[in-house]
């Protein structure tokens, strides 16, 4: 296939990331600029930073006189995430050329990498495919930030809405899984990590903690059920 078809491919498998992009992307916009941030700036960020939640914290944290080294720690925390979407794809990256393998992994997103796993599993996939679904959620989602300091400079508008905006992606996010067991038991154990952190004065890494004690319950829940369907079978 050609480029021109790799890039059509990947452009496709981009469209709904870019579209959740623009819905969080503007608000994100508008709390940056609700701290002084212009255009060139958060172009800057989003470009070389690119972290999703990780510009939704900075100006949250700012505009709650955080200290910058408990900004820097906690955005740092959260994002560390990245580097185990980056290690899973390793194996897809054997044989590529170390650039293009390093510009993949480092435009690695929650929503990329969903799209980009279920793609490789379904065969006929490429990381130049892969980075191309990156890049053009990496362009939308930075022409989204864009348009929001712009809506942000321009208009008053409550930062309560814009700050909301991530909250409710988790919430629609939460809402379209199947319902099966260990997802229930995922997304209880997670809000029990996040309000234990939010009680204990822990709103940095409250994500990361939430998320991690989310996948362990949850995994801890599929054992638990698979040693009682194999004891259950075994007395039968």
């Amino acid at each position: 296939m050609s480029s021109r078809g790799y890039i059509r491919d990947a452009f496709g498998a981009a469209v709904p990331i870019m579209l959740g992009y623009v819905a969080i992307g503007v608000p994100c916009g508008i709390l940056c600029a609700s701290i002084g941030l212009d255009v060139v700036q958060v172009v800057m960020m989003s470009v070389l930073f690119y972290s999703g939640a990780g510009q939704f914290m900075i100006p949250n944290m700012w505009l709650a006189a955080s200290p910058v080294a408990s900004i820097v720690a906690s955005v740092s925390l959260v994002n560390t995430r990245q580097m185990l979407y980056a290690a899973s794809f390793a194996p897809r990256c054997a044989g590529v050329p170390k650039r293009l393998a390093f510009l993949f992994a480092a435009t690695v997103t929650d929503e990329s990498y969903g799209v980009n796993t279920a793609r490789f599993e379904q065969g006929g996939w490429s990381v130049d495919r892969a980075l191309f679904v990156n890049l053009f959620s990496q362009a939308s989602w930075t022409a989204s930030n864009v348009v929001g300091v712009l809506v942000g400079s321009a208009v008053d508008i409550p930062l309560a809405i814009a700050s909301f905006a991530m909250t409710s992606i988790f919430i629609c996010l939460l809402v379209t899984q199947k319902l099966t067991v260990e997802n229930a038991v995922a997304a209880m154990a997670a809000m029990a990590g996040v309000f234990a952190c939010k009680a204990a004065g822990l709103s940095g890494p409250a994500i990361l903690v939430g998320a991690v004690v989310g996948v362990a319950a949850a995994l801890g829940a599929s054992a638990l059920r698979r040693r009682a369907r194999k004891t259950g079978s075994g007395t039968a």
